[in-house]
């Protein structure tokens, strides 16, 4: 089932979508949507759930890096289709909302 477009899910796909090829870890996207991680994480749950965006653990020591793995994200080619989509409707009805 596909989520419900709020702002915040919108904000994710938008900034997946900026970077449609490449993955992004959570503090990324945390910067680029200025939303909390207990906002961020549960969007980025639904959105794997719903087959638009996969994720994988970074392949690392976190001893010799000094820090935890990171976990990437990046859109399926569905969700690069499905953001693009909600984000032109989005900007849409913000025109016609300010007309």
């Amino acid at each position: 089932m596909p989520p419900r477009m709020t702002a915040s899910v919108l904000k994710v796909m938008a900034a997946l979508l900026t970077a449609a090829g490449e993955e992004r870890y959570g503090l990324q996207l945390m910067q680029a949507t200025g939303l909390p991680s207990g906002t961020l994480y549960p969007i980025l749950v639904r959105l794997e759930g719903a087959g638009w965006v996969e994720s994988r653990w970074e392949e690392t020591d976190p001893a010799a890096e000094g820090r935890p793995a990171r976990r990437y994200y990046r859109l399926t080619a569905e969700g690069a289709a499905e953001a693009r989509r909600e984000v032109a409707a989005m900007h849409s009805f913000t025109r016609i909302q300010e007309a």
